[in-house]
């Protein structure tokens, strides 16, 4: 059996002689007692070593020993560190360590133990298992986890207050008596803070104050409680002091002075309060009150919370005429701030506030928001009611007054310069029950302009009612009778409305305007009536309709009466009353007094018309007769499409010529005329007719060429008027016109050679005057 040691090679010989055998046979292993039992072959203890062992490598570990006594046996050590870190000799089975030995780094080692055949390599035994041990010395001293930590703390805070606790790691064995048992000391800023064996860090001083210093900044220190001196972990912190409302808000200036014109929109910024408040934004909650001063009522003090600053603002409109300066007393608190905190109260948290006010030229200000004015409907009221508009200025100017036409359409209204309202029309409440004017108020100059300082109000005139409505059927009614109708038959059931407001007790009352009808009515007492058959069945041969008028009253005061027709339409029925046919009812058609006379005025107008057109024309054909007609000759040549050539005509002919002629010193008109070149002479020209006589036959010129002839001889003899325009508009139609010359001034009378179908190819405008020298039997036109 293999051992480790003396000692457990002796408890073996106890063991034996108490089992009753021979000791001397223990070094075969074999007991030959008769009560002998079997045991295991390897029996290990576990080997311990030091860390760090200073003695000389390879240094002594431990034993091997097997109670195989063979020549031949052999150690063997297997496992992770055999052969590298332990080695065993082969014979004697001592075990050795060729390396020095960390504990923290590795703090045991398992290995398997052989003995076996030199000579086969076969086990002798079976293989035992047994660790070595690494006994640990405090050689280690405490590191903390990070070189540098932040923490933060309340500023304010009492003290002893917990900031944070910091943990330093020792890799000694911590089951050996003080080799991990850390000490913690602070080396820098342990005036401020304190921290105890555990690494809990506290404040030491009460109300650190974030606004003096915000941050601290200190040393830890962990050394070892035994073992290692001078060595030790170190480790920064950086605290910061969180901020908490303690500080009263401080303005920036004893006094405030603001300049304003006085026409300052309300709820508008007239300035800003600063202040000054060392926390940070997160508890800066600064309300701005007015103290002092009178006009609490007139302004306002909002905060605007991202630059913690007051805004001043009106509450209601300024008036320089009334006040031109406000002067008052602002103070600034924290509503939130944390009165514990307090180290005293300040008076630097109150401000004077100046407010300076311009003056500026106002519209008018009307006295009222609005005016409401009643008025009776078909009356014409002088005066409904007046507004007034003021100037609020110093100055005083005269307002003038004025209804925006928008307003009245109708122009119903008008205002005097006064502001008082007039009706110039009467209303009717059915058609308008309200006139909502706007009426404007201009401010006026000393010369009586509007200066473009204006208001408006508005005016509600309600349109009161009268009972000027009679009443009306409720619905067209369409009431129809079967031809044998019985006596007392119930044709139709009628009721009424009025157009007027019609109050809750109205009663009216129903009638038939004629008792000449095979009808009656049966007033019901409850706003209705039935119309029932009279005497029994109808004839339709007789009458297929049957107009009945309905007298209907109201109680109003005055009590007014309105006729209504019923058409009655008389049908076929069958046995069981049911309309087999019926005619259509033809609707009675009224027309007024205005529209007769519009009808009137519309005949009248069309009669003179006619009457003068045919007089005109009666006149012309009296001055035909009479041989006065020049102007129609104009007009009959301008309406056949003629056109001058404007400039161009000037170069067809030559203009001394014609100045000459104007002096009198030249030819006269028809010798120019006959002077001319006739641009289309190698046209032929059809024999020309004078009016009344037949084609081939000769005869003298009618009333028309003596016309032209007694002008032409005017114009000869007329040495003072320019025949400019005669010949622009008349004579030619310019040289680059392919018409060329159309007038007939130069040409004859008498048979022409011309043949003028070539017209018809010049086109529409030419269509005309084709159509008249082709065909003989027309007039010749000049």
């Amino acid at each position: 059996m293999l051992t480790t040691a003396l000692g457990t090679y002796m408890g073996l010989l106890v063991a034996a002689s108490v089992a009753g055998c021979d000791p001397t046979q223990l070094d075969t292993l074999s007991l030959p007692c008769i009560h002998r039992r079997q045991k295991r072959d390897w029996i290990w203890n576990q080997m311990h070593v030091d860390e760090e062992k200073t003695d000389p490598l390879p240094y002594y570990v431990g034993k091997l020993k097997s109670s195989v006594n063979r020549k031949n046996a052999t150690y063997v050590l297997k496992g992770e560190a055999a052969n590298s870190i332990f080695q065993v000799n082969a014979d004697t089975g001592d075990v050795y360590a060729f390396a020095r030995l960390d504990r923290e780094k590795v703090s045991e080692y398992s290995l398997v133990a052989l003995i076996v055949d030199k000579d086969t390599n076969k086990n002798l035994e079976p293989p035992s298992n047994f660790t070595i041990k690494v006994h640990d010395i405090n050689d280690n001293w405490p590191v903390f986890t990070h070189r540098l930590f932040n923490a933060s703390v309340l500023e304010m805070s009492p003290g002893g207050t917990s900031v944070m606790r910091l943990t330093a790691v020792d890799a000694d064995d911590p089951t050996v008596a003080d080799h991990a048992t850390v000490m913690y000391q602070i080396l820098k800023g342990g005036e401020n803070f304190a921290i105890d064996n555990s690494g809990l860090i506290s404040t030491a001083k009460q109300n650190l104050d974030r606004e003096v210093q915000a941050s601290y900044e200190i040393v830890v220190e962990a050394r070892d409680a035994e073992g290692l001196q001078g060595e030790s972990g170190t480790a920064t912190v950086l605290i910061t002091l969180q901020d908490v409302n303690d500080n009263f808000p401080i303005f920036a200036q004893p006094m405030y002075t603001f300049v304003v014109p006085e026409d300052i929109r309300v709820g508008s910024s007239v300035g800003s309060l600063f202040v000054e408040d060392p926390d940070e934004p997160q508890n800066r909650k600064t309300k701005f009150d007015i103290v002092q001063g009178e006009y609490r009522d007139t302004f306002t003090i909002d905060t605007d919370p991202t630059r913690n600053e007051g805004i001043i603002k009106p509450m209601k409109p300024l008036d320089y005429e009334l006040i031109q300066k406000y002067s008052f007393v602002v103070e600034a608190t924290d509503p939130t701030i944390n009165l514990g905190y307090l180290r005293g109260i300040t008076g630097k948290n109150k401000a004077r506030v100046v407010i300076n006010i311009l003056d500026v030229d106002e519209p008018p200000v009307f006295q009222k928001r609005f005016y409401h004015f009643l008025l009776n409907e078909n009356q014409k009221k002088n005066l409904i009611g007046s507004v007034l508009a003021k100037d609020p200025d110093k100055a005083g100017r005269n307002i003038g007054y004025s209804i925006r036409k928008t307003s009245d359409k109708g122009q119903f209204f008008r205002i005097t310069k006064q502001g008082d309202i007039h009706c110039e029309k009467e209303l009717d409440r059915e058609i308008y029950p309200w006139h909502n004017l706007t009426v404007e108020a201009n401010e006026l100059d000393p010369n009586g302009n509007p200066t473009g300082k204006e208001s408006i109000v508005q005016v509600h005139i309600e349109v009161l009612d009268e009972n000027d409505n009679a009443p009306e059927f409720a619905q067209p009614y369409e009431p129809k009778v079967c031809e044998n109708a019985a006596q007392g038959k119930l044709v139709v059931q009628i009721s009424a409305v009025d157009k007027d407001i019609t109050p809750q007790n109205v009663k009216f009352k129903f009638a038939l305007g004629t008792d000449d009808s095979n009808f009656t009515l049966i007033d019901n007492h409850d706003n209705t009536a039935n119309i029932t058959v009279k005497y029994g069945p109808f004839d339709r041969e007789h009458a297929k309709f049957y107009y009945l008028p309905v007298l209907i009253s109201d109680n109003g005061s005055p009590s007014l009466t309105g006729t209504s027709t019923l058409t009655v339409v008389v049908c076929k029925c069958n046995q069981q009353g049911t309309f087999t046919f019926c005619e259509e009812a033809v609707a009675q058609a009224g027309v007024s007094i205005q529209a007769l006379v519009a009808i009137f005025l519309c005949i009248l107008t069309i009669t003179v018309i006619t009457l003068l057109f045919f007089l005109r024309r009666r006149l012309r054909k009296q001055a035909r007769a009479h041989g006065k007609g020049v102007t129609e000759i104009h007009e009959q040549l301008v309406t056949y499409d003629e056109e001058g050539g404007g400039e161009m005509d000037t170069t067809c002919y030559d203009v001394s010529v014609l100045n000459s002629a104007r002096s009198g010193a030249a030819k006269p008109l028809r010798s120019v005329l006959d002077a001319r070149q006739p641009i289309y002479a190698k046209a032929q020209k059809p024999p020309r007719v004078a009016p009344g006589v037949m084609p081939g036959v000769h005869g003298g010129p009618g009333e028309m060429a003596a016309m032209i002839e007694v002008k032409k001889d005017e114009a000869d003899h007329d040495g003072g008027g320019p025949p400019y325009d005669t010949l622009h508009i008349y004579d030619y139609e310019g040289s680059e016109s392919i018409a060329e010359s159309l007038s007939s001034l130069g040409t004859d009378s008498t048979n022409s050679d011309i043949d003028y179908d070539f017209l018809n190819d010049w086109g529409p405008r030419f269509k005309m005057l084709a159509e008249l020298y082709s065909n003989p039997w027309d007039d010749l036109v000049y």
